[in-house]
């Protein structure tokens, strides 16, 4: 069995393990178009069959081609999905704010998204599945209670490079795996060029720096570009608090997410 093959069987099992243990059956994800929450899906539907709901939440910025890929994705696997709009609210608030820049307007979008996909999850009762990817997750590059939030993540421990082979894997439509990575919130905007570098270039220097743990100076002698190095080491850091839960001030000798802390499937 190839290493994706054996990557995707246990990641299903986990996803049928993990939403099972709450006794719920079905599970919701945000569709975008994009490579993350299509190999979500696939894995989704693999699992769950027609339990499984893929929801488009496009806005007055999102691209048609993202529409169509989404479209393409639900075809190709046979994938159950609706379409709620944010672009209503979105352009609500806008006029309520009408200097707001793109990292507003791109926050805003992801949480009423994820507002909108929680609330659907109620209505269906069902769980709502993470897109977020380790490089993304490392690197603080998504919105916090946005794109970031889930009830269970199967691809977080994936950078974006292993997420592309994995996607290759599972069959993803060749247009979502070929096209430039954006999350379309706003207009032009682009992943890679928001970070200043490939997810080739940031995961290689990730993967030696998080998984091999190597020094600054080990890192750059093998080739990885000191500014981007100390870019990524920076963002990690920085960024720290996005991959927590809210921390509370301790008064009392049982505190949660401090000394009260129990495993989340545990039962009575």
């Amino acid at each position: 069995m190839s290493k994706y093959a054996q990557i995707s069987d246990y990641l299903q099992r986990f996803l049928d393990d993990e939403v099972r243990k709450t006794g719920i059956e079905k599970v919701v994800i945000g569709l975008s178009g994009g490579l993350d929450s299509a190999v979500v899906a696939v894995l989704a539907h693999k699992t769950f069959k027609d339990d499984l709901l893929c929801v488009k939440m496009p806005s007055q910025y999102s691209s048609q081609n993202s529409l169509d890929d989404a479209d393409a994705l639900c075809r190709d696997f046979s994938m159950k999905s609706i379409t709620a709009s944010i672009e209503p609210m979105l352009d609500a608030y806008e006029k309520l704010n009408p200097n707001m820049d793109n990292l507003r307007k791109g926050n805003f979008s992801s949480r009423m998204r994820m507002s909108t996909l929680f609330d659907i999850s109620a209505r269906e009762n069902a769980l709502v599945l993470g897109t977020s990817n380790k490089s993304e997750l490392m690197l603080g590059y998504g919105t916090l209670y946005g794109d970031l939030s889930s009830a269970v993540n199967p691809i977080g421990d994936l950078y974006k490079s292993e997420v592309y082979e994995l996607a290759r894997y599972l069959g993803v439509t060749k247009s979502i795996i070929d096209k430039a990575p954006s999350a379309d919130l706003w207009d032009g905007q682009s992943d890679e060029e928001d970070l200043g570098y490939t997810y080739a270039q940031l995961d290689e220097a990730l993967k030696l720096y998080v998984e091999d743990r190597l020094t600054k100076e080990e890192i750059v002698k093998k080739g990885i570009d000191s500014q981007m190095l100390n870019m990524l080491i920076s963002r990690i850091f920085r960024n720290h608090f996005k991959r927590k839960m809210p921390v509370i001030a301790k008064l009392t000798s049982r505190t949660i997410n401090h000394d009260f802390n129990y495993p989340r499937d545990i039962t009575l």
